[in-house]
């Protein structure tokens, strides 16, 4: 484990001692802030029944930044070091594929994590400010929290996926995005098409859109938990037997 950590720590550092990692959240810190204000600016034109937190992330806006992150966090990963020439030292080295996988998907969801803290801040900002109550519950906090995780986490695995496939960095990120997207509209086929067919229980299965919904209204549910888990599972599988190949390859 020791191995693990120190693969974990090299991933982390890599997107602190850059000038792109701080461009990514100084972008996140924005567009997170650009949402609130957008839902504050609701509440002052018209009651609204729903929490600060659910209109934050139920603005027109939000899907739109919040998919692009996922290719800026991981495009580099794998791809850039096929590129310049270090996964082949990587691979060739006394590690094990898994520990090389996992060090650098959990590196990403670390640094995911840390882009959310400046939206904590703002969230309180708002009490500290106008010293009004929290227009939000505890429930709400947490469901939204919950359910940011788990699509942090299944997306970003679709992102190690995507940069092991490819040694080009703008290739990566568009096979991320293009999975992240249909991923997305999948959520609006039932809306499309009816809910007159066989099909249409797995559609809201699989849909984000009212994953957050109910998350975002504290209204916690046991089967996205399990899908999003096992979306990492599995993606992170295919992530392993890809960067195996290589490894066996060279």
């Amino acid at each position: 484990m020791s191995l693990f950590r120190v693969l974990t720590l090299k991933e982390l550092k890599s997107y602190f001692l850059t000038p792109f990692g701080w461009v990514i959240l100084a972008f996140v810190s924005f567009m997170q802030a650009v949402s609130l204000s957008t839902a504050m600016k609701g509440f002052r034109d018209s009651p609204v029944q729903d929490s600060l937190i659910y209109v934050t992330f139920h603005t027109p806006l939000f899907w739109f930044w919040f998919l692009f992150i996922f290719p800026l966090i991981t495009m580099r990963l794998f791809s850039e070091e096929e590129r310049s020439g270090t996964l082949e030292t990587l691979l060739t080295a006394p590690l094990r594929t898994w520990q090389v996988v996992l060090s650098k998907y959990a590196a990403a969801m670390i640094f995911y994590v840390i882009l959310w803290i400046p939206a904590c801040i703002q969230f309180k900002l708002f009490g500290w400010i106008t010293d009004l109550p929290a227009a939000y519950t505890t429930g709400d906090m947490v469901g939204t929290a919950s359910i940011i995780l788990l699509l942090g986490g299944a997306f970003t695995a679709f992102g190690c996926l995507a940069s092991a496939l490819t040694s080009n960095q703008i290739i990566a990120a568009l096979i991320t995005i293009g999975l992240l997207t249909i991923q997305y509209f999948l959520g609006f086929v039932t809306v499309i098409w009816g809910e007159g067919f066989a099909g249409a229980p797995l559609f809201h299965y699989i849909s984000s859109q009212q994953h957050l919904h109910y998350f975002a209204s504290g209204l916690i549910n046991t089967q996205p938990i399990i899908y999003y888990l096992s979306v990492v599972f599995f993606v992170l599988f295919l992530t392993y037997q890809v960067v195996d190949y290589r490894r066996w390859k060279k």
